[in-house]
């Protein structure tokens, strides 16, 4: 396979016979495939560069920055002895003959640019390494600063390109081992001067715009053919590449290269040393990528134990989650999916996404939150270890540096954002997006590359990766709707059938997101995974109001080590008084008891004296101007 050549470096071959100077920003500390005479490494940007320009005649390159000064590259003999003569170095550790810098200043660093811009002797070209670290404010110099970007650009303009005329005495100042220079191409070139920049923000914002010479090349993340190339040269360091058969080396470059996407070729290096030390082989690339991407070598989904949990978890789940059959059958379905690793199958590739999506609709207090928590309990054996962020408080669009972090410049913006710090914490997770609907649009935006490609950059750069997490939307769109005249009307009630509040609901969610915020692509995102959860029906309250009072009976005896009784009529005044109106589901008949029941049971138990007490029976309930009184027998 042909080793493809990074666009940064094609143009700037391209551009040396009309460009004077560039300023290189973005990805500079990768590594890069670099074409040598026994095949390609992956080289750091100098390596790379001296090689592209050694094979046009360029002799050597002066590299500087702002800690150790000057120095020349290669580190070999003949290109130091040739520096030292045209520049009149005097390197620290060895006079030009092996090893050492010269610290400089600015205004000494302006005398070598102009010698080396103006030298015919030698194709060479100055590197202007860490140049993001000469001033503390780009656009805001000092006096000497100012004068050494003037200068520079003065030299941007004045330099001339020119092909090199070598005499013997300038080709072999003092040692007679060195090889005669190499011709070029022959044709008019600059010795060109490099500034390597974290971003292009960080030279002052006037030296780029006033020079025609001055050319601003932005270094990118590698692209699919280079990840691939970078893929093919790492593969014999994977244990288990000798013995693979030509198929298995295909599958793990196509893995490797699709899993990477977004990535940069070091940590394709770091990948294969991680799996180095993880003996991971070239059969298990998947999990030496996850492993780099979330931190955790030992893989959750693949545990036999979640698959034996899953399997018998129906009846767990519909113990604290009643009357929602539909919703625990689509749940299971994600689960058992993303054990299988069967999340997202039908695309070409999937595996970048998150473990699961699901999006609970409904009304309030069925059960939504409480699937949500269920769900991190029966998959992670907590179920407080889920990430819950209330959407409530994300209403405005600033709101968004909260969630992934302030934009680069902006105060906070290298603390990160609370969604992207608490993920790569995290990264094995239910991440609960509660109340979806009153998140601002503009932040909803942001999950459309979290569902798409499973990751999220946050306001100082660093990545956090959804791949290993489900994901849960709940929301309340649908219940009810405007009505044309700035006010809401309900759309479903209670008692109305299953399959019409499904119908009646879906609409209303995709009227809500392709009309209302027109971003029918975020649905589109979410497929079939909306979930609608029914009303509560009567049987199925009193299951819950039994489940309450039972907690409540648990509490006394944790609390009081009394046991508490009552006739089956009181359950039936209680039941009656709890379940009248199921419009707020299971969160109502709750409150509904808080106020029926367990106020009125603490003050009695305040007035009542419990020394010795071990049982206590509700003998019956009254009522009087709405103040519930309990009467109570204390064995």
């Amino acid at each position: 396979m042909t080793v493809p050549t990074p666009r940064w470096l094609a143009d700037i071959e391209r551009l040396l016979p009309i460009r004077s100077q560039f300023v290189v920003s973005g990805a500079i500390r990768d590594n890069f495939l670099t074409p040598l005479a026994g095949g390609a490494t992956l080289a750091p940007l100098l390596r790379a560069m001296w090689e592209r320009l050694k094979a046009q005649g360029y002799r050597f390159l002066l590299v500087y920055d702002p800690i150790d000064g000057v120095r020349v590259y290669p580190d070999e003999l003949e290109a130091k002895e040739l520096a030292t003569k045209l520049f009149e170095l005097k390197l620290a550790g060895g006079n030009g003959n092996g090893g050492g810098q010269q610290p400089i200043s600015l205004e000494s660093l302006t005398g070598i640019m102009r010698k080396l811009v103006a030298e015919r002797s030698a194709r060479c070209a100055l590197v202007l390494d860490f140049a993001s670290r000469l001033t503390r404010q780009a656009n805001s110099l000092n006096e000497g600063e100012h004068r050494f970007f003037v200068a520079a650009e003065k030299l941007s303009l004045s330099a001339a390109p020119v092909v090199p005329m070598v005499s013997a005495q300038a080709a072999a100042p003092t040692s007679t081992t060195l090889s005669p220079p190499k011709e070029g191409n022959g044709k008019p070139q600059f010795n060109p001067v490099v500034w390597l920049v974290n971003r292009a923000q960080d030279m002052p914002s006037w030296y780029t715009l006033d020079s025609e010479r001055v050319e601003s090349l932005i270094i990118g993340k590698p692209d699919f053919e280079m990840r691939q190339a970078a893929a093919l040269q790492l593969a014999p360091l994977f244990a288990g590449h000798a013995n693979a058969s030509e198929a298995e080396r295909a599958q793990f470059v196509k893995a490797f290269t699709d899993g990477t996407e977004g990535m940069s070729l070091c940590a394709l290096s770091d990948i294969t040393e991680l799996a180095d030390r993880q003996r991971i082989g070239i059969r298990e690339i998947d999990d030496a990528v996850r492993c780099y991407k979330v931190g955790v070598p030992d893989n959750p989904w693949r545990k036999d134990y979640l698959r034996d949990k899953i399997r018998d978890a129906r009846g767990f789940i519909e113990d604290r989650v009643k009357g929602q059959n539909q919703a625990v059958v689509k749940t299971l379905d994600i689960l058992k999916r993303s054990v299988m690793g069967m999340t997202g199958a039908q695309a070409r590739s999937g595996g970048s996404r998150p473990r699961g999506v699901l999006f609970f609709a409904g009304p309030t207090g069925v059960g939504k939150t409480e699937l949500a928590k269920t769900l991190t309990q029966l998959v992670f054996g907590n179920e407080h270890a889920y990430l819950r962020f209330d959407m409530s408080e994300f209403a405005e669009e600033h709101s968004s540096a909260r969630l992934l972090g302030a934009p680069p410049g902006y105060i906070g913006f290298d603390a990160g954002g609370e969604l992207t710090n608490a993920v790569r914490e995290k990264p094995f997770s239910v991440v609960l997006f509660d109340e979806i609907e009153k998140a601002h649009p503009r932040i909803l935006d942001k999950f459309l590359q979290i569902l798409e490609d499973g990751r999220l950059t946050d306001g100082r750069g660093d990545t956090a990766y959804f791949s290993e997490a489900i994901i849960v939307f709940t929301s309340n769109l649908g219940i009810f709707i405007d009505d044309g005249m700035g006010g809401r009307i309900q759309n479903v009630r209670p008692g109305d059938p299953y399959e019409m509040v499904e119908t009646k609901v879906r609409g209303a969610i995709g009227d809500y997101f392709k009309f209302k915020l027109a971003r029918p692509e975020l649905l589109n995102r979410m497929g079939d995974n909306i979930v609608v959860f029914n009303f509560i029906l009567p049987d199925v309250a009193e299951r819950i109001f039994d489940g309450m009072l039972k907690n409540v009976a648990q509490r006394l005896f944790d609390e009081l080590k009394i046991k508490l009784a009552m006739p089956a009529e009181v359950r039936a005044d209680l039941l009656a008084r709890c379940t009248q109106d199921l419009s707020n589901g299971g969160r109502g008949i709750g409150n509904q008891l808080e106020s029926v029941f367990i106020n009125p049971l603490s003050r009695a138990l305040f007035e009542l004296d419990l020394d010795g007490k071990e049982r206590l029976v509700v003998t019956g309930l009254s009522e009087t101007d709405r103040v519930i009184t309990l009467k109570l027998q204390a064995a």
